[in-house]
């Protein structure tokens, strides 16, 4: 094996060694929602080749409106599905829409677009 062949095959190992850690490995930061004024947890969720922030703890038995902002145009983005409580809402390209949820157990609950490709958490405590 030639020593050009030898570095293209070590800087591929590495180059997926990291988005292996990237995408299933590295720890995912929890941002929490505090209570507003009027006692709703309020949350801005950007969308934009994912949700950010993905993962969102919120206190148990307080209204959650969770409002999404997509900036951009592509067709997986354009919905967001709450399976856990049969709720789905579509997202319209740069504008903000809002998703409200009572949530009155605590655990753990998946959102995701239509596709199932985007994928966010809501963890109630």
């Amino acid at each position: 094996m030639a020593l050009d062949q030898i570095i293209v095959l070590i800087a591929g190992l590495s180059l997926s060694t990291w988005v292996a850690w990237y995408f299933w490995f590295s720890e995912k930061k929890v941002v929490k929602v505090v209570t507003g004024s009027g006692g709703t947890q309020e949350a801005i969720i950007k969308v934009k080749g994912g949700y950010s922030p993905d993962v969102l703890e919120f206190e148990t038995g307080k209204p959650i409106k969770l409002n999404f902002i997509r900036e951009e145009t592509a067709a997986c983005s354009e919905e967001v599905v709450f399976s856990d409580f049969n709720k789905k809402a579509t997202l319209t390209p740069f504008k903000t829409v809002s998703v409200e949820l009572e949530i009155d157990k605590p655990g753990e609950y998946g959102f995701q677009c239509g596709m199932g490709m985007l994928k966010g958490k809501l963890i109630v405590r």
